[in-house]
């Protein structure tokens, strides 16, 4: 069985990248991370040199894996106009992966504790950030939620397990979050198109496909910021 071709675009943030799967294997990587969101002037270039190691031979594809935020309505937009383009093109099927997710493939390789949890996390305004919680094992344990970041918001899974924070939204509520012991930090995690292979790899193999018709990406501006009564477990 031949293995998968998937082409996989992520621009969920200011850093706009591109890989190139075979099976598990990256076959191609590009990424640039540039002041004033150039989504628009990099990515067909990118996409254009990752073909390139296909001798252009589009119709050798078998997916398309594009980001489907949270994050940039910009970025967001423009990766996955593409994506639907390809799509539709040459009638392949488009995947779509979490932009909080694929930060958290980049962050195990940080983290030798198995029971601990990953906290990926998005800058939004002010104490706010997007974050989810996943175990070791890329299973989400709670869902994304816009939260404003204070000694209590996590504490409740800070008390159970050591948690590793990462991500553009990290900086601001470290001051926060490193007064409990349980708090760890990862430093410079950004998505990147290559860490979408093992979670595009999985859906693809398991069917897992949106309509490329009517998929829409999760854009920011359309979360609405506000404090879980919930308890987490």
């Amino acid at each position: 069985m031949n293995l998968p071709l998937i082409l996989h675009i992520e621009t969920s943030t200011q850093v706009c990248s591109v890989a190139l799967s075979s099976g598990t294997e990256c076959i191609f990587s590009k990424s640039a991370n540039e002041e004033g969101m150039n989504h628009a002037k990099l990515l067909n270039g990118f996409v254009a040199e990752a073909m390139n190691v296909l001798n252009n031979d589009f119709h050798a594809l078998n997916a398309v894996a594009v980001s489907s935020g949270p994050g940039s309505y910009t970025g967001l937009r423009i990766g996955v106009s593409t994506a639907k383009g390809l799509c539709y093109g040459l009638d392949i099927p488009l995947i779509s992966v979490g932009t909080l997710d694929i930060m958290t493939v980049a962050a195990l390789n940080s983290i030798n504790e198995k029971e601990a949890l990953l906290c990926p996390m998005l800058d939004a305004r002010r104490m706010e950030v997007y974050a989810a919680v996943f175990n070791t094992s890329l299973e989400m344990v709670r869902p994304i939620a816009a939260d404003i970041v204070d000694n209590n918001t996590y504490k409740e899974i800070l008390d159970q397990n050591s948690v590793y924070f990462f991500g553009n939204g990290m900086n601001k509520c470290k001051p926060v979050l490193q007064q409990h012991p349980h708090a760890h930090f990862i430093d410079e995690i950004i998505p990147l198109a290559e860490n979408m292979i093992p979670l595009a790899l999985k859906a693809y193999q398991q069917k897992q496909f949106v309509d490329t018709a009517y998929f829409e990406p999760f854009y920011l501006k359309e979360f609405h910021t506000t404090e879980s009564k919930k308890k987490m477990f």
